[in-house]
């Protein structure tokens, strides 16, 4: 089921991440790493939520639910072909505190979804329906208050370049 979303205030906001990019003397990486702090700090909610309402049957899922922001290497080509720079998060079941990331995901669709031999144990999407509204809120707020600490980083930076 598609669903719109109306954003305010946003392009403002990417207005801003683009004189930080250009006019204040930040880099690409700068604006990168604004929006990947924007979003990590907006999926907190999200992964706590997630944790709490995974299945406890072993109790190891839920310590392997994480947040991350790693692109797979194909959606790192895919995004350089395009010509795009993408930040991206993403909260889910990964194998790192087992070393076992084939079992860790396979069981966490098993439960988020089900099959014929076991009902569906939904803890992401609840955790999605929990918190989407106020992570909107969240994102807007945060970015606005990352671009203004790197701005004035960068100008400070620039400052000190020109004394020398």
């Amino acid at each position: 089921m598609a669903r719109k979303v109306k954003l305010q205030g946003f392009r403002e906001l990417e207005a801003s991440l683009a004189d930080l990019v250009s006019k204040v003397g930040g880099s690409k990486a700068t604006g990168k790493n604004v929006l990947k702090r924007t979003l990590l700090r907006a999926a907190e909610p999200f992964e706590a939520d997630a944790k709490a309402n995974a299945a406890r049957l072993t109790g190891n899922m839920s310590e392997n639910i994480r947040t991350g922001t790693r692109l797979t290497r194909g959606q790192t080509r895919a995004n350089k072909r395009n010509g795009k720079s993408y930040s991206e998060v993403h909260v889910g079941v990964v194998g790192a505190a087992t070393g076992h990331a084939a079992y860790a995901h396979v069981t966490g669709v098993q439960n988020e979804f089900g099959n014929e031999h076991q009902a569906a144990q939904p803890f992401l999407r609840p955790a999605w329906d929990a918190n989407k509204e106020g992570a909107i809120d969240a994102i807007g707020q945060a970015l606005g208050e990352e671009i203004e600490k790197a701005t004035a980083r960068a100008a400070k930076k620039a400052a000190r370049r020109a004394r020398q």
